[in-house]
């Protein structure tokens, strides 16, 4: 059985520990949790009947866990990692891995160093329509890939802002793009291959926060084709979607839904005994825009630790693709030209430490 212990107690922290504490990932218990916030630490030691810290070090000495699930503000995630690295234990981090591309590469360093696996969650990766996609990618039914295209249409109002003051700040959060839209721009690469260049504006249009909550990208992918991110959390009054469609010589794909949940559009050129009844088998309706990619994303790990599984890990390798791109279309935004990847760092005000 291995053990979890979650830092920081959240919004997100919840469907972590729902899902371990209710035998939904087999092998798996959750042990203990740590906030500094006293009230949300005890709550959540209550709620799921397991020891509970402020301190993270204080729950990494007297916990038996194996695995550390870190939870807390994006801005503090390469610190609270290359911490928790000197326990020499194996650390899942929450999206995105860092904010900046140095902090980023130092969390690889660290846990590189200590000889401990570093996962960072891309539950998304693990919805049903996503896995179909994924499949047809490396099967080469598109031919050559000519546009890929994401959107973010969600709700977040003046209430989700405000629960928490690091949310919408540059130094740890960021807007849409970084904290919202980070899962979306992840498939969107891992559909689509390496990025060469980007073009981005951004706005703030109804969120009274320092970063953007609307923004649009066009991608110059390295293969030559071209891609689109439109994603915002100023949808009005309620979420709208969360998809991603892929076109090729051979064919078209897209996943709708509110949570890249539903298969739309499943089409081409040279059908097989089962794309008929596609859209049907490999679609979800989730309640929320969270999805079911966490449960199989965890089991995933949990498989991996024990050499027995079947999908390929997202470790922080993986991470920092997203993270670099997510940089490169900040500093697009801020000079208002197009941004090359490939630098070491990126000028823009993401996780600046001031």
């Amino acid at each position: 059985m291995i053990k979890f212990g979650l830092v920081g107690c959240g919004r997100i922290a919840k469907r972590h520990a729902d899902l371990l504490c209710s035998g939904a990932i087999s092998g798996a218990t959750l042990v203990a949790v740590c906030d500094i916030k006293l009230d949300r630490a005890e709550s959540f030691g209550s709620k799921y009947d397991v020891s509970y810290f402020t301190d993270m070090h204080q729950m990494a000495k007297k916990a038996a866990i194996d695995i550390f699930v870190v939870l807390t503000e994006s801005g503090n995630h390469a610190d609270h990692v290359i911490e928790l690295a000197g326990y020499g234990k194996h650390i899942i981090v929450e999206k995105p891995m860092a904010l900046t591309l140095p902090d980023a590469d130092s969390m690889i360093k660290a846990c590189d160093q200590a000889g401990i696996k570093l996962f960072v969650v891309k539950q998304n990766r693990f919805n049903l329509p996503v896995i179909k996609l994924r499949q047809a990618i490396e099967n080469n039914r598109f031919g050559r890939l000519t546009m890929g295209t994401v959107r973010v249409r969600w709700c977040r109002d003046h209430n989700y802002y405000s629960q928490d003051p690091w949310r919408g700040t540059w130094k740890l959060d960021g807007g849409v793009l970084s904290n919202q839209a980070s899962h979306h721009i992840d498939l969107l690469e891992w559909m689509m291959g390496p990025v060469k260049s980007v073009f981005a504006k951004g706005i703030t249009a109804l969120a009274n926060i320092e970063s953007e909550d609307t923004a649009v990208v066009v991608l110059n992918f390295e293969s030559g084709a071209i891609g689109i991110i439109e994603a915002t959390t100023a949808t009005r009054p309620n979420n709208l979607e969360g998809s991603i469609s892929i076109l090729g010589e051979h064919g078209t794909v897209e996943i709708s839904g509110f949570a890249v949940n539903k298969m739309s559009v499943w089409q081409f050129t040279n059908s097989e005994p089962d794309d008929f009844d596609v859209a049907e088998r490999y679609s979800t309706n989730p309640p929320d825009v969270y999805g079911f990619g966490h449960k199989s994303y965890l089991q995933n790990i949990v498989d991996s630790l024990n050499n027995k599984n079947l999908f390929e890990v997202v470790d922080g390798i993986q991470g920092r693709k997203s993270v670099e791109l997510i940089n490169a279309i900040y500093e697009s935004i801020i000079t208002n030209k197009e941004v090359v990847l490939g630098k070491q760092n990126y000028n823009n005000k993401l996780g600046v430490k001031r």
